[in-house]
């Protein structure tokens, strides 16, 4: 059995607020605030990386915890946005912490990447193959947009998040559940060389490119239904779950989600209006958020649920 011992985040210094965009495309603070509720973002500085965010962020890990990751055997990175497509992010970790005798791999799933991460560490560690693993969630995807989409450029932003995992005598971790439609993958890429996704032209410019209608209108009609299967998978109800942490991709999509479960926003943490659309790092920007905010407290009962690119997602229910 398997628990999350130590958790830490970082968000680079530089606040971009909505007005940055105003010199840049045809857009404004109103138009940005009622399509997508995001007020500011974090991005990061030249020279600083995915893989810097991450170390920042497993020292907050450290600082908040005591814990000592110089013993840890196997590191996850789950990003969209490493340094370089090899070697990955995880093997720059290691070297930057100087922890030794670590097995190291990334997750390339998106927004759905830290959910991900945390059912691959569980695995790990109950099946006894590892005994500490370190996930992190971090994207510097400032440095990956298309400054020329008003559609997608104003979305995004840069942070990191942390979760130790280690045995625990009781199970913390209560379900899982993911999925997969890769019929929608031209819907949101980014491509380097190729350039069509299931027979449908791309544009392989090394950017970020989405049909926000198209990924906002399959979040919707999909997400609501997979919380649902994972509260019977647990033997739960709504009820039962404190709080349900989605990826923040639009506190439009998470409005659209609470109203279909009927299911409290005030129960619902979110760090896209704070830190805009940091995919894997904003599931636990947001439990972090709500931490420092006196709402999540140890013993909570979480559903977490990733979802993006692929178009894929990943759930998971857990005690805090």
């Amino acid at each position: 059995m398997s628990k999350i011992t130590a958790f830490g985040t970082y968000v680079p210094e530089k606040i971009i607020d909505n007005h940055y965009f105003e010199d840049i495309i045809d857009t404004n603070d109103e138009w940005i605030m009622s399509r997508t509720g995001i007020k500011t973002r974090r991005f990061a500085k030249d020279g600083e990386y995915t893989s810097d965010l991450s170390v920042k962020a497993a020292e907050n890990l450290v600082a908040n915890s005591g814990k000592d990751l110089s013993d840890v055997d196997f590191i996850i990175v789950c990003t969209t946005s490493p340094d370089q497509p090899m070697p990955n992010a995880a093997s720059r970790v290691q070297y930057k912490l100087g922890i030794e005798n670590t097995g190291c791999n990334d997750i390339y799933a998106a927004c759905a990447g830290f959910v991900y991460g945390l059912q691959v560490a569980h695995g790990f560690v109950n099946s006894g193959i590892y005994r500490k693993v370190l996930v992190i969630g971090a994207e510097t995807l400032s440095k990956i947009m298309d400054f020329e989409d008003r559609t997608s450029c104003i979305l995004f932003g840069d942070g990191a998040g942390a979760a130790l995992i280690e045995p625990s005598d009781e199970e913390h971790f209560q379900a899982f559940n993911s999925g997969t439609n890769g019929d929608f993958g031209h819907d949101l890429y980014l491509s380097h060389k190729k350039n069509s996704i299931n027979g449908v032209g791309i544009n392989p410019n090394s950017r970020i490119i989405q049909n926000g209608r198209s990924v906002f209108k399959w979040a919707v009609g999909n997400i609501p239904n997979k919380i649902r299967e994972l509260v019977a998978k647990a033997g739960l109800t709504l009820d039962d779950i404190d709080f349900i942490v989605p990826h923040s991709a639009n506190l439009r999509i998470i409005e659209a989600i609470a109203r279909d479960l009927g299911y409290p926003m005030e129960q619902i943490p979110e760090s896209v209006s704070e830190y805009g659309n940091t995919s894997s790092a904003s599931i636990p920007l947001a439990i972090a958020k709500a931490e420092r905010n006196g709402k999540i407290k140890k013993g909570d009962t979480l559903l977490l649920i990733g979802f993006g690119g692929g178009l894929t997602f990943a759930g998971t229910i857990l005690k805090w």
